[in-house]
C-alpha cells in the first residue's frame, strides 16, 4: 500500500478537492473482499487433493498470474500445466519465472497434503522438459498417498506469508533470523545467500534501481506489467490477479484521473516520475538483501528454486520478517543484458541466480487477490 505521505505528492500537483469532493473520497471502497476469498476459503474443500490444491493456490508467482491448471487423475493423483494464456511474454520470455511460480505452488501443496497426512510423489515434467518456453505438456505429475508423514511446521505460516513491498525500517535483520531462513531454503540443491554488508547492499540497491529503471523505460516490458493493473476494487473483483491497485488512496487517485493506465505510461506525467521515486525509496530501505542461486541448468533447476523459495518466503513469515522479490535485474529480455551480467558478476559466483529479494521489518500488509480453486481445475475433456 502507498503511504499517504506519497500518495499526496501526487495530489499535490496543482489538483485541489471541495470539502464535498474529500467528502467523496471518504466512501471509497478499500480493498476488495471477494478478490480474497480464497485466503479465507483455504482447507474448506471435503475432498483431500482439492484441499491441499486450495492452499497451493496461494503460492507466490510473478506479476500473481497464478498461471496453475490442474487436471484431477483418478483417485489419488493430478497433473499440473501452465496456463499459456497467463505467460509474461517479454519479461520473462523463457518462463524461468513462470516455471519458478510452479515450483513454489507444487512445495505448498506438498505442505498442504502432509498436514493431512499424506506423502506425494513429484514427477517433474513427465513428458519432458527440452522446451525453449513453456508448452502445452505437463509441468508436473503428483501422485498422493496416505502415509504416517509428519505435518510440516511452515504449515502454520501458510496464511500469513505475504510479498511485502512496502518501505522496510531502519531496524537491521538479526543473523540468527536469516540463519533460520537459509536453513529452509537450503534444499533442492539450492544455495541460500544473503548480506547487510553495507558496501555491497549499496551495489544491489543501486543495480536494483537501474534494473527497475530499465524495465519502466522499455515501452514493451512496462506495457506488461500496465496491462496487468487492476485499478479500483471493482476491477480487482473482477480480475483478482496481476498488479493491484485497490486501496483507498490508489482508488481515490484512479477516481480523480490522476493515476491510470495512460498517465503511468507517460514518462511526463506526475505520476511516472513519482512511481520512479517511490521505488527508489523501497530499494533504499533495504538493509539486507537475500538469493537463491543453483546450476540453472534445466526446467528441473527452476522447479527446485521454487520449491525453496517457497520455504523461505513462510520461514521469513515466521521470523516476522518482510520479503519482497525484486526481479528486474535477473530477467532476460535483450535490453536488460548488460544489468543481468553485472548482477552475475556481483553475486552469482558462476551460478544461476534465481530469485532476488529485499528482505526487513515492515507493517503487514493485505493478502494479493487470487482466483478460486474451480478457476485452476482442467475440466475433463
Amino acid at each position: 500500500m502507498i503511504e499517504r505521505r506519497k500518495t499526496l505528492k501526487l495530489i499535490g500537483g496543482g489538483v485541489i478537492f471541495s470539502a464535498a469532493g474529500l467528502s467523496g473520497c471518504a466512501v471509497i471502497k478499500g480493498p476488495s473482499q471477494s478478490a480474497r476469498a480464497a485466503w479465507r476459503n483455504a482447507g474448506q474443500e471435503s475432498e483431500f487433493r482439492r484441499r491441499a490444491l486450495s492452499y497451493a493456490l496461494l503460492a507466490p508467482n510473478p506479476h500473481n498470474r497464478q498461471p496453475w491448471q490442474v487436471k484431477l487423475v483418478g483417485e489419488d493423483a493430478l497433473t499440473l500445466y501452465c496456463d499459456l494464456e497467463r505467460r509474461l511474454p517479454v519479461t520473462d520470455p523463457y518462463d524461468r519465472q513462470t516455471t519458478i511460480g510452479c515450483g513454489a505452488f507444487l512445495e505448498l501443496l506438498t505442505i498442504a497434503a502432509a498436514q493431512d497426512g499424506y506423502s506425494t510423489k513429484i514427477i517433474s515434467f513427465p513428458e519432458g522438459e527440452n522446451m525453449q518456453t513453456l508448452d502445452s505438456r505437463p509441468i508436473a505429475h503428483v501422485v498422493f498417498s496416505k502415509t504416517l508423514i509428519q505435518p510440516d511446521p511452515l504449515f502454520q505460516q501458510i496464511l500469513s506469508r505475504r510479498s511485502n513491498k512496502d518501505d522496510y525500517s531502519s531496524k537491521r535483520v538479526l543473523e540468527t533470523a536469516m540463519d533460520r531462513v537459509a536453513e529452509q531454503g537450503a534444499a533442492f540443491g539450492v544455495t541460500i545467500d544473503s548480506t547487510s554488508e553495507t558496501k555491497l547492499i549499496s551495489k544491489l540497491q543501486e543495480l536494483s534501481w537501474q534494473a527497475y529503471a530499465k524495465e519502466v523505460n522499455t515501452r514493451k516490458a512496462y506495457q506488461e506489467s500496465i496491462d496487468l493493473m487492476r485499478f479500483g476494487p471493482a476491477e480487482v473483483a473482477k480480475n483478482p490477479d496481476g498488479i493491484t491497485m485497490d486501496s483507498r488512496f490508489l482508488s481515490m487517485l484512479n477516481l480523480t484521473g490522476i493515476m491510470n493506465r495512460n498517465s503511468i505510461a507517460d514518462p511526463s506525467s506526475s505520476a511516472f516520475k513519482q512511481g520512479l521515486e517511490m521505488y527508489q525509496e523501497k530499494i533504499n530501505s533495504t538493509s539486507t538483501f537475500l538469493w537463491l542461486t543453483n546450476n540453472g541448468d534445466t526446467r528441473l533447476d527452476e522447479i527446485n528454486a521454487g520449491r525453496a523459495y517457497l520455504r523461505v518466503n513462510l520461514q521469513a513469515t515466521e521470523q516476522s520478517l518482510a520479503l519482497h522479490p525484486v526481479s528486474q535485474a535477473l530477467q532476460e529480455y535483450p535490453e536488460m543484458s548488460n544489468i543481468y551480467q553485472s548482477m552475475h558478476q556481483l553475486i552469482g559466483k558462476g551460478k544461476r541466480i534465481q530469485m532476488f529479494a529485499r528482505v526487513g521489518y515492515a507493517p503487514s500488509v493485505k493478502a494479493t487477490p487470487r482466483w478460486g480453486l474451480d478457476k485452476h481445475i482442467k475440466r475433463p475433456e
